[in-house]
């Protein structure tokens, strides 16, 4: 990490001399691998490697970034003119500014967090063998007619962050996947779905039959859908999809949007947004996992942080500049890239999980819609008026009986949210470990 420890030093330095009051700067290096097989042979191959960097200036309560991926002297000071120049002329921002020294992560033990895989990389003939093995499995499965894709991919990628303000860390994630898509079916009759798994460590990685087989099934068990009844029904949001549920939950806590008041949760701190007795926390300090960071963008702590307790709103998620404008402290969630300032960002978020299973909660369902696909969105994020695109299959007493498509399901979110009835089937390597969801009194149209 001393090389871009390094560069971002430089990138500050260059930065002060051009006249810049205060700076931070990010740097990101990495390599990657992907392959994509088709019918057994190789259909495409792609690798990348390179540096990025990244700068912000402020002047004041005045802001600019630019980046570049291109590290020499001239490009340095050529970021830096610019950059000066670009916030001399932008518009105060109250709540920009870098954090002070005494909020700064201290002594962090990156390695405690497991994020490098310390196997041998794997190689492209390696990756190749992987999704011909994972297509192979698909197309066993019987009613598979071909698979669309099977791909597999490796990386890793190093990241350093540097500022005025005295701080400097850095640290190093390696990350494997593999995925397929099968279908199942001929012409207008085609059906299709897919399965995929991706891990810091390749060997807690699904293995590529594993993969191959689960997309098979899927796209078999979705031969012959039809449009479900029309009318008011409840919901099993499968565990596959559920994360998308609760991510509208995370939209409207999300300090960009609070401080915007664009958001159907403003005022509502301190009440009720879950059923008692479930938690949502967000966790970045869980080892192995790919939302883990020592440290958020702006340098401060990472820190387990409990945004709803007993089904209570607890915290906004909130990054340094949507604190300071909604008069707060900044809960340590600040993400960014190399050509933007930071904003809030929540990471492995966990939710509690219940006691029986999904097949439990389709019995207590009786009859109504499990999800287990979504398509397009309109979703109002002030209301929280909700209406998505669905597919899945149609439940009668307790039994799924046949596969849907072509549905919509709406609702609003904010009454949504607060009858959830979680399974225990959450996946716990995922960003967001959230089991599937039953919720009543939805509106389904369908057929």
């Amino acid at each position: 990490m001393d090389d871009l420890n390094a560069l971002a030093g430089r990138l500050l330095m260059t930065a002060t001399r051009a006249g810049a009051e205060a700076a931070d700067a990010i740097a990101v290096d990495g390599t990657s691998v992907s392959v994509d097989v088709r019918n057994g042979v190789l259909e495409q191959a792609d690798r990348s490697e390179g540096v990025e960097i990244g700068l912000r200036v402020l002047i004041g309560r005045r802001q600019a970034c630019v980046s570049a991926s291109d590290v020499s002297d001239a490009t340095l000071g050529t970021m830096a003119e610019r950059a000066v120049a670009m916030a001399r002329e932008a518009p105060e921002d109250p709540g920009a500014g870098l954090a002070d020294p005494d909020q700064l992560a201290a002594g962090v033990d990156a390695a405690a967090l497991d994020l490098v895989d310390g196997a041998e990389a794997l190689s492209p003939a390696d990756l190749q063998d992987w999704a011909v093995r994972a297509e192979a499995a698909a197309l066993a499965v019987d009613g598979v007619t071909q698979v669309s894709g099977a791909g597999a991919g490796r990386g890793d990628r190093r990241v350093w962050i540097a500022a005025t303000n005295g701080f400097a860390g850095g640290y190093r994630r390696t990350g494997t996947s593999l995925s397929c898509v099968a279908i199942a079916g001929e012409g207008l009759g085609m059906e299709r779905d897919y399965y995929g798994d991706s891990r810091v460590h390749r060997a807690d990685l699904d293995d590529p039959e594993t993969v191959g087989r689960m997309a098979g099934d899927r796209a078999v068990a979705r031969f012959g859908a039809s449009k479900p009844p029309t009318g008011a029904y409840p919901v099993v949001y499968d565990e596959r999809v559920a994360g998308a549920l609760i991510g509208h939950l995370l939209g409207a806590i999300n300090g960009t949007s609070v401080a915007r008041g664009a958001t159907f949760l403003r005022g509502a701190m301190g009440e009720r947004v879950l059923p008692e007795g479930i938690d949502l926390h967000d966790d970045p300090t869980i080892p192995r996992l790919s939302g883990s960071k020592p440290f958020d963008a702006e340098g401060l702590p990472a820190m387990r942080r409990a945004l709803v307790e007993d089904g209570v709103l607890r915290s906004w998620v909130l990054d340094l500049a949507t604190a300071r404008k909604l008069g707060l402290e900044s809960t340590g969630n600040a993400s960014r890239g190399t050509s933007a300032p930071p904003s809030p960002s929540a990471g492995n978020v966990r939710m509690t999980q219940g006691t029986r299973s999904r097949d439990d909660l389709l019995a207590e369902m009786g009859t109504g819609l499990l999800i287990t696909g979504m398509i397009g969105s309109s979703v109002n994020a002030t209301t929280g008026d909700y209406s998505r695109g669905a597919s899945g299959f149609w439940v009668e007493n307790g039994e799924i009986v046949r596969p849907v498509n072509e549905c919509t399901v709406a609702g609003n979110l904010r009454d949504m949210l607060r009858t959830v009835v979680p399974a225990d089937d959450a996946r716990l390597h995922v960003g967001r470990a959230v089991p599937s969801l039953l919720v009543e009194g939805l509106t389904i149209a369908g057929a």
